[in-house]
């Protein structure tokens, strides 16, 4: 479904319903860039009130209208569930904690959507992640964004050379605050509108309950890590390391009225293990083994060096020493310990403002607890 101009456009803009994205279509449209919006619907609604879908897409609509620009569809559901929830599901009962914003980045916005676009006859897509791309000594390089407290070059580390030279970030050297400024100079009707959160296209919810309907409770038992007995947990794969909320452990004979977190879960034992020191020893490691590991520009700096690594969002990079294992593997040793080093979660490599890439974590050197 399409409205506006029939002309190809040179780049399709990915228009969410949300600033970031408007903005980015705003910029390049203002610098008379052939465009045209396209808008992916990629969770079916599922009845909740929860899914902002049709809210979004005619916000989307709106921009375009304001900007001049065709308005596209796609309804990629199939693909997001067979490419990314599939995973999430399988990830969560193996009781990992997967990050589906990675995985939606690879399969879907930088996959289907850039194959749409090429169908539309565009050269190009662009959209309003704060990260930055450059080419350099003839390889495409995936930087930070300018704006650290929204840079997303850790979500988009799966990224590849192909996709990297058919991409534009239009807002990625610009501070947040003035994205919001621009968008309201510029009329647009998603200048106040809030920032979308909770899992990729899905939105935010009870999570909880939303995994609920996917993977049912079985209720176990919660122990300190000497195997002591201190409350009952809904299901293991609700909980990830190092969470505090939603534990529900109340008053424990003998034990001081403080905090618990999440230490360890036992999937086949149905055990959660908890402890009360926020930074516990139960939580730390200074080596995390990888899976196997996707390089931006196409393979290491070398088979081993000094380098900085993330092993969550929003985290300062780490010192760390990288050894690249002939399976395509990581081996990580960092020069500090790192808190609640998880699996499933991704580990990515920086190098100055240059994201090298990144892997899922596998494990770590954590203690066990009952080991």
């Amino acid at each position: 479904m399409s409205a506006g101009a029939t002309n190809a456009p040179r780049t399709v803009v990915g228009v969410s319903g949300g600033v970031d994205s408007s903005v980015a279509a705003l910029l390049l449209a203002q610098a008379g860039e052939p465009l045209a919006g396209l808008f992916m619907q990629n969770w079916d609604d599922d009845g909740s009130g929860q899914c902002r879908a049709e809210e979004d897409r005619r916000d989307a609509v709106a921009v375009c209208g304001r900007l001049g620009m065709a308005f596209h569809f796609r309804d990629f559901s199939r693909e997001y569930w067979a490419g990314v929830f599939e995973h999430f599901l399988a990830e969560y009962a193996a009781g990992r904690t997967p990050n589906p914003d990675v995985l939606c980045n690879r399969e879907v916005k930088f996959k289907h959507f850039l194959d749409a676009a090429r169908e539309l006859g565009a050269e190009r897509i662009a959209t309003g992640h704060y990260a930055q791309v450059e080419r350099a000594g003839g390889r495409w390089r995936l930087l930070r964004g300018a704006d650290r407290d929204k840079d997303q070059s850790y979500f988009l580390h799966q990224l590849g050379q192909r996709q990297l030279a058919a991409t534009v970030f239009p807002i990625g050297h610009l501070p947040k605050a003035q994205v919001r400024r621009l968008a309201r100079e510029a009329g647009l009707p998603t200048h106040a509108k809030k920032d979308s959160t909770g899992i990729c296209f899905i939105g935010e919810r009870d999570f909880r309950s939303f995994l609920g309907q996917y993977l049912p409770a079985q209720p176990g038992e919660i122990r300190d890590p000497h195997g002591v007995k201190v409350g009952e947990h809904p299901g293991v794969f609700y909980f990830t390391l190092g969470q505090r909320e939603g534990l529900n452990i109340g008053g424990v004979r003998g034990r001081a009225a403080a905090p618990w977190y999440v230490v360890a879960k036992d999937v086949a034992g149905n055990v959660l293990y908890v402890d009360q020191a926020c930074d516990s020893p139960w939580l730390l490691s200074r080596t995390v083994r990888t899976e196997a590991m996707h390089w931006v520009e196409g393979g290491p700096p070398a088979a081993a060096f000094d380098g900085a690594a993330q092993v969550r969002y929003r985290q300062r990079e780490e010192p760390c020493q990288v050894q690249a294992n002939a399976d395509g593997s990581l081996t990580v040793r960092f020069e500090r310990a790192q808190r609640a080093a998880t699996p499933g979660q991704s580990l990515v490599l920086y190098d100055g403002d240059a994201c090298l890439g990144g892997a899922v974590i596998e494990s770590t050197d954590a203690p066990v607890p009952g080991r």
